[in-house]
């Protein structure tokens, strides 16, 4: 079961609010002209593929909105592993409800359960190595809870939300600032005037030489290897020798990602988790 912790961010409700104004405007005119109002009825969330369920708690929210009479159900837990065929859960109330919700409530369960599922692969793929798959900042615009939500139902885990939890030296960060030592010094001043020194600092490099260089800064609490080779990979592992925590990024695909994680590398984070997710393929059947 996968915590809701990114869901209680009030940016979910109102992209939730901001999806159904873009879809029913000012009205369903084709439920609102074929539908009297009062009719009741029932539909039920069928898994079209196998795949991992997200984002349930989403599409609830969805018929809520809509109609907060709406009774949403579920048969299986977030997170959960289905098969195509699976009942996923059922939705009773007014017919008229069920049917405007219907869409957004879809596109949100399809696209999360879809990284959801991606994700489960790579978790898959490294199985008994240690090491951990991360997400990136790599996401959907307004997106960013519940894309980093759908990766935790997977069995990822999150990378930092955005620019204001961590620090992260990127490789333009050093160009710009001159040097790896010069940038961390610069941030451990920046943080401990702030009263922010317990941030994660993160150093992304480019080879053994600036592997070298991080190891020696005070501060550093994660080195990135970025894009690097298996055998540079392998010999910047050994180098750090678990004196900070080490994180493979570039080039991480379902082909790439076990022998990466062999290396010995702790963390691996591949934009591929959210930036190219397939959609879950779920249906949603009307019942009388």
């Amino acid at each position: 079961m996968t915590s809701n912790r990114l869901l209680n961010d009030f940016s979910v409700l109102r992209l939730v609010q901001i999806a159904l104004a873009e879809d029913v405007g000012h009205g369903d005119l084709t439920s609102e002209s074929l539908i009297d109002e009062s009719d009741m009825g029932r539909a039920t969330f069928l898994a079209k593929s196998d795949g991992v369920v997200a984002g349930t708690v989403v599409a609830g929210l969805v018929f809520s909105e809509v109609d907060r009479a709406l009774n949403v159900e579920w048969q299986v837990d977030e997170g959960a592993r289905v098969a195509a065929g699976t009942v996923i859960g059922t939705v009773t109330g007014t017919s008229r409800g069920i049917l405007t919700a219907e869409r957004t409530a879809l596109n949100f369960m399809q696209r999360l359960s879809g990284v959801a599922t991606l994700t489960r692969r790579f978790v898959d793929r490294i199985d008994g190595t240690g090491a951990t798959i991360l997400d990136t900042r790599k996401t959907i615009p307004g997106w960013r809870h519940l894309d980093k939500y759908a990766v935790l139902a997977g069995g990822g885990s999150n990378h930092r939300m955005g620019l204001h939890d961590m620090v992260m030296i990127k490789d333009n960060h050093i160009d710009a600032h001159g040097s790896i030592a010069g940038a961390v010094a610069a941030v451990r001043r920046y943080l401990l005037e702030r009263g922010m020194s317990a941030t994660p600092v993160e150093v992304e490099t480019r080879d053994l030489t600036e592997v070298s260089e991080a190891i020696s800064c005070e501060g550093v609490t994660r080195i990135m290897f970025d894009n690097f080779a298996l055998d540079m990979m392998r010999e910047a592992v050994v180098l750090v020798a678990g004196r900070v925590e080490t994180e493979a990024s570039g080039n991480v695909t379902l082909e790439t990602v076990r022998p990466i994680a062999e290396t010995g590398v702790q963390y691996i984070s591949s934009g591929m988790l959210t930036h190219s997710a397939p959609a879950m393929d779920i249906s949603l059947n009307f019942h009388r």
